[in-house]
């Protein structure tokens, strides 16, 4: 944007006098736009460039609807040929400041102006961008992975001759391509001087050059616009001056910029090959904006009509109930799950308590299940209806690609961080699948950010803490593919309890035969397949998910609830009571329970509560919302925990084992024994306790091996 290069023209007298004229036309017409333009009664340009320059801020942001609207050939010139009406622009600009700031004195030195462009127009994304787009004007959405330092770039060289110390001031022109000294001396020489001055004479005097701060952003495409099983593709943004440090590395934002290209200062061995006019293609910025959608930066904007809409929709009663049926329509049942995940996607309140410790608002949530009960189906709708969301698979996902890991830039040579899919998803949902497939040591990684919501990386002489204020998705199967009954929960559960503490909520997705519930699902199934009618239960209710994701956005935004005093006493003591009974199981288990509930489950249950009132946009958490937080957690954590509550210890599953193949040995099929005489032989004769004899029982009972008759007192070998 900064080139003040001597223009060539035609030397043909028809085009020669043209060409200057058109230039100045167009600058005389871009200053009537600026010192012209009104909304609504108001000179916006003039008032923002006055504005500006009072604060020492020599830029101006234009729309171009609005250039469109006050002549449209300018703007169509403006977006076809940017290299020659930009710096006219700028020009124009520094006249108008003259004119509206300082009319008096003319005389003031002003320095140069930059100009930002924004517009609504069509975006083009990053894999779009062809020949025919070089040097037009291009808008290009997408999230910023890589933002090197600030580095200065000359805009003028300050250059001096060795010999006779004559001095002069050489425009650099163009992007990244360098620039040639004079050869020869240009001193103008006087009548009969020699020409003395050697060849190269002149150095550069870099204390007078004049200099503008540069810095190259990496913009990559966001994760959702990438086609499947394509790599996200990226480009190079130069920006400089006022668009500088404008943005940080995992904001997503739309830059609109010049599409020029350059001739990389490549390796030797790229030079010697036959390509010869291969040029690397970047974006010069001429505006940037962070986008509207990001709801962790709270700058969202809501029509007045659409905040009605959503005030009405706040006060229905059944909302919760609505908002529940319109996660995954299309899944049947698992009700609970389904309000699960939406007390996730709303979240509950952050806090920061006064000595600068951070409390998370986010709600994590575990599925954990046998194969065919949707669970990838929910994680997939989720990843579609939350307004920042990632969806990775476990075993693809390193610890480095979830968190951040360390590049190295090619030109410098320095080291610099790349946000991983957490950092990248900052404010908004993690869907982990296949979460027991992940390699432990990978696992570990995430352990931070899901507590602390921060991810704290040394290496490569980078000590840095980044931001991952998400919430986490996970599914996963059991040790043995599926759930086996007969089993405790830590046996079926191959976690860490460090790991599973940090679930607010756990769920054991059973898959039950069951035949009323079979029909159903299987009539829903049809349903869907034959033409969605599967789905007619939830018409009215149907809110879609362009709105759903609105309505996400304006709760996150507009609502942080607090419990209320009796809240928080029904809360603790009902805390209480769940450690209580969770230890009563563990005593007579004789072993701790595989699903930890700590202090951090309490927090899950304020959380759930907090997302629960913000559901509904109230700013206080009722006893009503800490009772329907409790029946969640319930049904969840503490449904998993009790699985295994009457399993026993590993020793006594051990000893079942044994008696359940001595069972087998001693009663052939068709053949019947008392129970008297089993527990004489079994527990008086062989030394095993009653308690594994019983179990073992009611085993082989439920897999239809034995039958109990004459009211208990006969055993009858039935089946295999």
């Amino acid at each position: 944007m900064d080139r003040q290069s001597v223009y060539s023209l035609s030397v043909f007298p028809p085009d020669y006098g043209e060409t200057d004229n058109l230039r100045g036309e167009i600058q005389r017409q871009l200053r009537d736009f600026i010192l012209e333009f009104r909304l609504d009664n108001a000179f916006i340009y003039r008032d923002q460039i006055r504005e500006n320059v009072l604060i020492k801020q020599y830029y101006c942001d234009v729309d171009i609807a609005h250039l469109i609207s006050f002549n449209e050939e300018l703007a169509h010139k403006l977006t076809t040929e940017p290299g020659e009406v930009i710096p006219l622009f700028e020009t124009a600009l520094k006249e108008c400041t003259q004119r509206i700031v300082y009319p008096s004195q003319s005389t003031v030195p002003l320095p140069e102006h930059q100009l930002l462009l924004h517009s609504t127009a069509s975006q083009i994304s990053i894999r779009d961008l062809n020949a025919t787009n070089i040097s037009h004007l291009v808008r290009i959405p997408g999230i910023v992975i890589g933002a090197s330092t600030l580095s200065s770039k000359a805009t003028s060289l300050y250059i001096q001759c060795r010999n006779c110390q004559y001095t002069q001031h050489l425009p650099v022109t163009g992007g990244f391509s360098g620039i040639t000294l004079p050869r020869i001396c240009t001193r103008p020489k006087q009548q009969g001087e020699m020409a003395d001055c050697p060849m190269d004479p002149y150095f550069v005097v870099h204390e007078k050059c004049q200099f503008i701060d540069q810095q190259v952003l990496k913009l990559q495409e966001a994760p959702d616009q990438v086609p499947v099983g394509e790599l996200p593709r990226h480009i190079l943004i130069s920006a400089d001056r006022y668009l500088t440090n404008r943005v940080v590395p995992g904001s997503r934002c739309t830059v609109m910029g010049v599409f020029s290209i350059y001739q990389s200062k490549g390796s030797k061995a790229s030079s010697n090959t036959s390509a010869v006019a291969i040029r690397n293609p970047y974006l010069r910025a001429v505006g940037i904006t962070a986008d509207v959608d990001h709801t962790a930066k709270g700058n969202a904007i809501f029509s007045e009509e659409e905040e009605q809409e959503f005030l009405e929709m706040s006060r229905r009663p059944d909302l919760y109930e609505v908002i529940a049926n319109c996660i995954a329509p299309s899944i049947y049942g698992n009700q609970d799950i389904k309000k699960a995940i939406a007390c996730l996607l709303f979240g509950g309140s952050k806090k920061i308590l006064p000595d600068g410790m951070k409390l998370r608002g986010d709600i994590n949530v575990l599925l954990l299940g046998d194969p065919g009960t949707a669970k990838s189906q929910l994680l997939k709708f989720v990843e579609k209806v939350a307004p920042i969301a990632i969806y990775t698979s476990g075993k693809g996902s390193s610890a480095a690609g979830l968190t951040a890991s360390v590049q190295r830039d090619q030109s410098t040579r320095e080291f610099y961080l790349e946000g991983g899919a957490m950092v990248l998803a900052d404010g908004g949902v993690v869907c982990i699948d296949e979460f027991d497939k992940m390699r432990d040591e990978d696992r570990v990684a995430i352990h931070e950010a899901m507590e602390q919501q921060t991810i704290s990386i040394a290496k490569a002489g980078i000590t840095t803490i980044l931001n991952a204020r998400t919430s986490v998705l996970a599914a996963a199967n059991p040790i043995f593919g599926r759930y086996d009954d007969l089993k405790s929960p830590g046996e079926n559960i191959d976690f860490q309890t460090t790991i599973l503490s940090r679930f607010d909520m756990i769920f054991i997705v059973r898959d039950e035969h069951e035949r009323g519930r079979d029909e159903r699902i299987a009539r829903h199934v049809m349903g869907i397949h034959m033409g969605n009618r599967g789905v007619e239960d939830h018409v009215e209710a149907e809110i879609s998910v362009e709105k759903m994701k609105r309505y996400i956005s304006y709760c996150k935004q507009k609502c942080a609830p607090r419990l209320s005093a009796e809240a928080a006493e029904k809360l603790s003591s009902h805390f209480v009571s769940i450690r209580r009974q969770v230890h009563h199981a563990e005593v007579e288990a004789n072993a701790r329970s595989s699903i930890p509930i700590t202090v951090r489950q309490l927090e899950a249950i304020v959380r759930i509560t907090e997302s629960l009132a913000k559901l509904s946009l109230s700013p206080i958490a009722t006893e009503d919302h800490v009772d329907e937080a409790i029946r969640l957690f319930l049904a969840s954590t503490m449904d998993a925990v009790q699985q295994g509550a009457g399993q026993g210890s590993k020793e006594l599953n051990e000893e079942v084992g044994k008696v359940e193949e001595e069972l087998r040995r001693r009663l052939p099929i068709g053949w019947s024994t008392s129970l008297a005489t089993l527990r004489r032989e079994f527990v008086e004769g062989r030394g095993y306790s009653e308690q594994a004899l019983n179990r073992a029982l009611v085993i082989l009972q439920r897999r239809e091996t034995v039958q109990i008759r004459a009211q208990g007192g006969q055993v009858y070998r039935s089946g295999v």
